[in-house]
């Protein structure tokens, strides 16, 4: 097995179907030009701008300038650091993408930006991802803190607003990487993200968590403020961010939890960063985040963030069972019932699983259950009358796995409307409410299907058109060019027929400025950045 495929083999099921080859003989030419000359940028800029781990971490996770990276070599040089790396479909949720990180998996888009982007793409790519992102994972503390965010973003609660918005997004990217895409479909594209955004009735636990990962791993600074180091992979990955963002246009704010609630713009350069202290910083802004989620606080918000979100998340119970399905009602007590904690009962919508310690004890209920909160027990099997502090009495007849049928109930004397038959958890208390299910690989084996997230092949078949959009006799002039380069022959008469052929693509400025680097009419594109 290669590095990668044994990187793939240890991942859980239910991530694996994220995972795709990075099909290195797929990046023509152009590819490789546009990776050489954004590296050569980039390490000259960032020589004495990126924090001091950047150029030995280049190496250290198996990043060169000359060619696109082979994730092989990568897997084999991060595996030293603790981590590894598998290539992706451009965008991928949130909840993915954060826990493949928590486990030390460097999600890459196995893509990379077109020569007309060079600049800067909002859309996910290699340059993104290896050159961006890997690079710092050479500070151990800072490898640390990519895993203990990754684990944060993944506890948290997101909304059903939040998926259309991801879906907006990653079909945004597609269709503007996409050369053969028209102005309308792009216009298409950017009107429907602009509705997700609209629907947003409130600012999830995800979208802050996502806000303080784009303030910290992506766009972050370090060091002195008056003059602060680049450590975030989206600065480390741009040479037009990584050059405007150390410059007076840009506001340098001390790094606190309320960036959190800074709301950003993947198309547009930042108006301000955030500058850490050192990467112990990252940490205590961290904790004090994480103090905020349901995931750490259960209870009363607990419940309201969940329900409010209208999405799949898990109940930890005082006994340690985990309840996962989507809160649809909560039912106020008369009091308090526990510390934080003043619902007498919630119901959620099915399907209906539970579990302990993140693995599932048997098969979704397709039901609904009752979470009623106090001190009671409920028999395994019979009839019951269940009455509780909460002013809470539930009735009905116990079978097998916690399901009761001929359910009925009142609260505080009046009657309730409740299902005939339910799946019912008795709990003192409720110690955390969690973002998705508890056991996210038994409910992708039973509803992974159903996800829309991994439907569609749209970055396969953009991919696929931009290569076809390279005119055959440019790509070979490409070819040319590199293996002159990695030579060291350079017989002038045939780089000026390459320049003359060159005419013929006016809009490729990329293979003149090589052409014109190996004539020596202009500078590296590494000694032009750093000039």
């Amino acid at each position: 097995m290669t590095p990668t495929e044994r990187t793939i083999a240890r991942l859980p099921a239910h991530l694996r179907r994220y995972v795709v080859s990075q099909d290195y003989a797929a990046y023509t030419p152009r590819d490789q030009a546009v990776w050489r000359h954004i590296l050569g940028q980039l390490r000259g800029h960032l020589r004495d701008k990126a924090h001091p781990v950047y150029l030995e971490g280049l190496e250290a996770t198996g990043i060169g300038a000359e060619a696109i990276p082979s994730l092989d070599e990568m897997n084999e040089k991060l595996s030293k650091l603790g981590w590894s790396c598998v290539a992706v479909r451009g965008f991928i949720p949130p909840a993915v993408f954060t826990e493949l990180q928590a486990l030390g998996v460097l999600a890459i888009a196995a893509d990379i930006r077109t020569h007309e982007h060079i600049q800067y793409t909002p859309a996910p790519d290699i340059v993104h991802e290896s050159a961006g992102h890997a690079p710092i994972i050479a500070n151990r503390r800072y490898a640390e803190y990519l895993k203990a965010v990754g684990l944060v973003g993944f506890k948290a609660i997101a909304s059903v607003e939040d998926q259309a918005v991801f879906e907006a997004i990653r079909n945004l990217s597609v269709v503007k990487e996409d050369p053969t895409a028209s102005e309308a479909e792009i216009a298409h594209a950017q009107a429907r993200l602009e509705a997700a955004n609209e629907s947003h009735r409130y600012i999830s636990e995800s979208t802050r968590a996502s806000r303080l990962y784009w303030w910290t791993a992506e766009y972050g600074l370090v060091g002195d403020l008056e003059r602060p180091r680049i450590y975030g992979a989206g600065l480390l990955s741009s040479i037009g961010e990584a050059k405007h963002c150390l410059t007076s246009a840009v506001q340098k704010l001390p790094l606190g939890v309320t960036c959190a609630d800074t709301d950003y713009d993947i198309t547009r350069m930042q108006p301000q960063l955030f500058v850490a202290r050192d990467f112990e910083h990252l940490f205590e802004v961290l904790s004090e985040f994480e103090a905020t989620l349901a995931w750490k606080r259960g209870g009363d918000l607990g419940l309201n963030e969940a329900l409010r979100a209208r999405t799949v998340n898990h109940l930890v119970l005082a006994d340690g069972r985990e309840v996962t399905g989507k809160v649809v009602e909560l039912l106020p007590a008369a009091g308090e019932v526990a510390p934080g904690l003043s619902t007498a009962m919630a119901r959620l919508e099915g399907p209906i699983v539970t579990s302990r310690d993140g693995q599932a004890l048997d098969k979704p209920f397709n039901g609904a259950a009752l979470v009623a909160f106090g001190n009671g027990t409920l028999p395994e099997r019979g009839n019951f009358r269940l009455s509780l502090d909460s002013g809470l009495v539930l009735e009905g007849f116990a079978v097998d796995g916690g399901e009761v049928i001929a359910l009925s109930g009142t609260l505080a004397g009046k009657p309730l409307e409740l299902p005939s038959m339910a799946r019912v958890y008795v709990t003192e208390r409720l110690p955390s409410v969690a973002g998705g299910p508890a056991d996210t690989g038994a409910w992708d084996r039973w509803f992974g299907e159903m996800n829309a997230f991994t439907a569609g092949d749209g970055e396969a078949q953009a991919r696929e058109r931009k290569a076809k959009a390279l005119h055959p006799s440019l790509a070979a002039l490409y070819t040319e060019v590199r293996s002159i380069r990695e030579t060291g022959q350079l017989p002038a008469d045939r780089l000026e027929q390459i320049a003359r052929a060159s005419s013929d693509f006016p809009s490729d400025w990329l293979l003149r400025a090589e052409v014109a680097e190996l004539r020596g009419e202009a500078p590296s594109p590494r000694n032009a950045a750093h000039a």
